[in-house]
């Protein structure tokens, strides 16, 4: 009887190990799987590269690079790039990386000379982007990562007052979907914009302008500028990774004030664009935002 109680014992303390074991390779499958994908849905603050700031390799274990030529950016009022903002006013930001990865996100933080929040980040929940706060800090990202398009868009409403150049800092992520945090790139990168000054509008209005815009409406591609001289304007649309994808001629340019309208082939991708347009050996560029 106490040889069958002894083995009784050792049956049922093998069980309970193997049970032990069971349910602590359970509990490491669902931490795992949490911390491989409870970033996806974006909503992290701290992670721009910015000053103070880590990165996303604080979860993502791939390597950090420059995002100068991956992450590009562009600043529009309404559909028209911009470089200078007017305190108070409302402006469209994209992000679109250059590359196509298996699946993508971003963060991104505004700041101003003193490393102070400049301004107000508002998502776009259509446009896959939402914006939160931390630390003082206004911050927007994705809210899915994207396997289908790596565009993102949001809307930027600038300081009330003047406080000089506002740098945004993004942190994009490209992964290889592969379900684990390993051999992803994070792609840091810096994007300035400077106040509009009053100083200067009088001495600068005869100089050529050029502004370039995009109606989804009617697929056209619509150009305002100045010419001082007589000659032939051509056109050559190029995408993001430099190739040329639309060419035109336009015929013989006016003296003075001039606007063209193009209609851009139906086929045409949404994207950003650099259209490069030349009146006889003139030079002129701008960049736009195809989104029909």
């Amino acid at each position: 009887m106490k040889k069958s109680y002894i083995l009784s014992s050792l049956a049922l303390a093998s069980l309970g190990f193997f049970a032990f074991q069971q349910a602590e390779m359970e509990s490491s499958i669902v931490q795992k799987f949490s911390k491989e994908h409870r970033f996806s849905a974006g909503g992290q603050s701290g992670l721009t590269g910015a000053p103070g700031e880590a990165n996303c390799t604080q979860c993502h274990s791939g390597s950090t690079q420059s995002g100068a030529t991956q992450n590009s950016v562009l600043f529009l009022s309404g559909t028209t790039p911009v470089t200078e903002y007017t305190p108070g006013n409302t402006y469209t930001v994209t992000l679109s990386l250059t590359s196509s990865p298996a699946k993508s996100g971003f963060s991104a933080t505004a700041l101003d000379a003193t490393d102070t929040k400049a301004g107000t980040l508002i998502g776009a929940g259509v446009g896959g982007t939402q914006n939160f706060a931390a630390s003082g800090r206004d911050y927007v990202s994705h809210t899915l990562t994207s396997n289908t398009s790596a565009q993102w868009a949001f809307s930027w409403i600038a300081p009330a007052t003047d406080v000089g150049i506002v740098t945004f800092y993004f942190a994009s992520n490209e992964t290889n979907d592969n379900g684990a945090t390993s051999g992803d790139v994070i792609y840091l990168s810096e994007h300035t914009i400077g106040a509009a000054s009053g100083a200067g509008i009088e001495e600068t209005s005869n100089e050529a302008k050029f502004t370039a815009g995009y109606n989804a409406t009617s697929n056209k591609l619509v150009l305002d500028f100045n010419s001082f001289a007589v000659g032939d304007m051509n056109l050559n649309l190029v995408d993001m990774s430099g190739r040329s994808v639309f060419t035109y001629d336009l015929g013989t340019a006016d003296l003075g004030s001039n606007k063209e309208t193009i209609v851009l082939p139906s086929d045409l991708n949404d994207g950003m664009y650099v259209v490069h347009f030349f009146v006889g050996n003139k030079a002129m560029s701008a960049n736009i935002l195809v989104k029909k």
